[in-house]
């Protein structure tokens, strides 16, 4: 198994580099900007009073952008890190899928490996793969507070740092299993981004009307908020298991099928 798992992190190693590079250049970047904020609060808050704030939590802006949690939240967490979960979480996850289409799967199967263990190397890669990632976007911002005022609570960054994660380890889950389901890297990719892009209009429609409020319960970036944690130290427990059992849940049935699946079909 540690052959397998040596393999499938050489072969994600430049996505997870690439992917780490450029959080890590948004993330920071975003950070120097922050004390440019500060000094100019009055002239943010009043071109933000312009827009409704219905529409302001639609794209996950809920309170003031001054507090830490809340401009953290929004230009990092709403914005950059769903696309990075879902960047790498999908491409790293249906890889089986492709190896099946193009052959590369019979070479390790041919060997003693049982499948359960072979992907269950892939599947440890993943999570390896994508903590990573969301350490050393969390890394970047910490770097750069160091360089700026006001500072922020490392322990918080830390522990917004694992809901993010636990965001991409459940995409990275449901995505194992629609790959080996369904052994096409496009339909599952495809269909995992469609899930994803359905549940964020949900959210915001569920933001925008009332009527729908309860909606959003069914979207995944409804039990992503990092704004209370950063603020208060307060962790989203409830949610944060949400996306592990979700995640595991994923990578299981991966297994039970990709044990019985006719790689063939």
């Amino acid at each position: 198994m540690i052959p397998a798992f040596r393999l499938e992190l050489r072969r994600g190693a430049m996505l997870v580099i690439w992917v780490s590079v450029v959080s890590m250049a948004y993330a920071g970047f975003i950070m120097l900007f922050y004390p440019t904020m500060i000094e100019n609060a009055a002239a943010f808050e009043q071109m933000l009073e312009v827009y409704p704030k219905e529409l302001m939590a639609a794209f996950g802006i809920n309170g003031s952008l001054f507090d830490p949690g809340t401009f953290i939240n929004s230009y990092v967490f709403q914005f950059l890190w769903p696309l990075v979960a879902a960047v790498a979480g999908i491409i790293l996850a249906t890889r089986v899928a492709a190896d099946a289409d193009s052959g590369f799967l019979d070479l390790p199967l041919s060997s003693r490996l049982p499948r359960v263990r072979y992907l269950g190397a892939s599947i440890v890669a993943q999570i390896a793969s994508l903590a990573v990632i969301a350490a050393l976007t969390i890394g970047s911002i910490v770097a750069v507070d160091l360089l700026i005022e006001p500072d922020f609570d490392t322990g918080r960054l830390a522990l917004a740092g694992f809901h993010a994660f636990a965001m991409a380890a459940a995409i990275a889950g449901v995505s194992s299993a629609l790959a080996v389901i369904l052994l096409d890297r496009g339909k599952a990719g495809g269909l995992a981004a469609g899930i994803l892009i359905l549940m964020y209009l949900l959210n915001v429609i569920a933001q925008l009307s009332p009527d729908f409020k309860e909606t959003a319960r069914l979207s995944a970036f409804h039990y992503f908020d990092l704004s209370e944690v950063i603020d208060t130290g307060v962790y989203p427990v409830v949610d944060t298991t949400i996306f592990l059992v979700t995640a595991a849940l994923g990578w299981l049935l991966a297994l039970w099928v990709f044990r019985r699946r006719d790689l063939a079909a």
